[in-house]
């Protein structure tokens, strides 16, 4: 792991982050009260302040974002599988100092440039780019409650860090339903205004682009309290629908990078300690999915298992002797597109939420008998088209070809067993429509881990292989990590703050990482 300590920005927000994470207290107490000079008259500097947002909450920078999702949620959706003996959170092992600096990384460096902009946009009557930046900052947050349950939210911007009170995740997610609405009806009153037209990294200040992508979180986080509130659920997920949400891959929402703020994957891969999993090698190879080598490249020692293919996948949770020999030439490596640019790679933007996505959620909805625009086995299909057509792999034949075929999944290797036994053609039998619809949503998602975890959590899928170990007396080889416990220097910062969280009703004292979150209840 290289983790380096300077963050390169662009110059006006090198101000901007100098004055935003000096004294986090004053940002919390007045973000207004920045001795930048201009930035409460100035959209372009505030715009960069947005930028650089839309960047740092997703852990853009490779340090950030390989201590807070490479090594945690693309290793327990299985995804990945680490190759460094020394990585012991695919022994389900929560490191905590990895742990403590993702926390922080999102309060001390997203949330401050989160408060600046949605309060200076709110004071400017800004209404395009005060939208934006709610519907951002619901994006941000439900990513971190997703991770721990209650933390802190409503009161952000409001009190010091110190005696910061955090939320249930209940209640964050109600209040998550109600900022869309504003941002919603904000969008809808100025469809022919821009705002941050050169800034924004994700549509360019575009309040129609922005109006899709609210309807489409909202349906992303109704379909996550399926299981907890179903009445909720179901009205969310049919508004957000009746809205419009996501339909074609020019819908897709991602946030771009440039030469200072890049893909971090780009970055990370070339430090070689993660490598394809076996469940990943298990469902592509079964399916003969087109878009293996657009996921993944070759081993370089090939076919080293004699199962004919020269894309191996790694059981997770291999022991620390085991890993003293390399497994890095022997697995495959991620395809060319997220390696090194002088490798060959290109710097992806980094990937938010796409209309594949938004399709198996509603496929997800129409199992349920909701009004989602279509059947259940109809959005399935386009789902898996639009992911296809994404990733730029077949054409309509062979696509259909797929969609309709009997293959299932197979052993990662001579001796073991399928992952599962789906196919890929739609089922008769609705709770294996519904693991259909999470596999493909999971195969279309990657690499976007921070959400697969979430929706094998609450779903139970796709199935995975066992870990070879669990150093983690709480989860076994067998089981799903559930959460993220709390961090060490929210106790010593925050102590009585965490400590209620923990004895609250969600956690119920079991600050664990086999607690279940309130939406995980299937």
């Amino acid at each position: 792991m290289k983790i380096m300590k300077n963050i390169s920005f662009l110059l006006v927000t090198v101000l901007l982050l100098a004055s935003c994470t000096d004294d986090f207290e004053q940002t919390n107490t007045d973000p207004l009260s920045f001795a930048i000079p201009g930035i409460s008259e100035s959209e372009l500097l505030q715009g960069q302040a947005f930028a650089q947002a839309q960047y740092t909450s997703l852990m853009g920078q490779d340090w950030r974002y390989q201590i807070s999702e490479n090594l945690f949620a693309d290793i327990w959706c299985q995804y990945f599988t680490t190759t460094a003996s020394g990585f012991d959170s695919d022994r389900y092992v929560q490191v905590g100092g990895w742990s403590d600096l993702a926390w922080n990384s999102f309060y001390q460096e997203a949330v401050p440039q989160i408060i600046l902009v949605e309060d200076i946009t709110e004071a400017n009557e800004n209404a395009v780019g005060n939208a934006m930046i709610k519907i951002w900052k619901v994006n941000a947050f439900h990513r971190i409650t997703d991770y721990w349950g209650p933390i802190p939210y409503l009161e952000i911007g409001n009190t010091e860090l110190e005696a910061i009170p955090y939320d249930s995740q209940e209640a964050i997610y109600r209040s998550f339903f109600v900022t869309l609405d504003e941002a919603v009806a904000q969008l809808e009153s100025n469809l022919d205004k821009l705002s941050f037209s050169g800034s924004d990294r994700t549509y360019g200040g575009d309040p129609a682009k922005w109006l899709k992508f609210a309807n489409s979180l909202r349906l992303r986080l109704a379909m996550r309290v399926k299981y907890v509130d179903r009445a909720l659920a179901q009205s969310e997920a049919e508004k957000a629908v009746a809205a419009g949400v996501f339909l074609s891959n020019g819908d897709n929402a991602y946030v771009s990078v440039d030469e200072i703020n890049r893909n971090p994957l780009e970055t990370i891969t070339d430090w070689g300690e993660f490598r394809m999993s076996a469940t990943m090698e298990s469902i592509l190879e079964g399916y003969e999915d087109p878009r293996l080598p657009q996921y993944f490249a070759p081993a370089v020692d090939g076919d080293s298992d004699g199962d004919g293919s020269p894309y191996e996948g790694l059981l997770n949770g291999q022991t620390k002797v085991s890993l003293e020999t390399s497994k890095n030439a022997s697995h495959s490596d991620l395809a060319t597109i997220y390696i090194d640019e002088a490798l060959g790679g290109i710097n992806p933007p980094i990937e938010v939420m796409t209309a594949a996505e938004v399709f198996f959620l509603r496929a997800e909805g129409a199992l349920e008998g909701w009004a989602m625009g279509g059947t259940a086995e109809d959005l399935y299909a386009q789902g898996i088209a639009t992911s296809m057509e994404q990733r730029e792999v077949g054409d309509a034949i062979s696509i259909a070809a797929y969609i309709s075929s009997t293959n299932t999944p197979i052993a990662y290797e001579v001796g073991a067993a399928a992952v599962a036994d789906i196919p890929v053609a739609f089922s008769s039998d609705p709770e294996t429509q519904l693991e259909q619809i999470i596999t493909q949503k999971w195969l279309a998602l990657y690499p976007n881990g921070w959400e697969a975890w979430a929706e094998l959590r609450r779903t139970g899928y796709p199935k995975q292989y066992a870990r070879a170990q669990s150093e983690n007396s709480d989860v076994a080889v067998d089981e799903i990590m559930r959460r993220m416990v709390y961090v060490s220097s929210q106790f010593d910062t925050n102590a009585e703050s965490v400590e209620a969280a923990i004895a609250g009703p969600e956690l119920n004292g079991a600050d664990k990482n086999n607690t279940k979150l309130w939406w995980d209840k299937k």
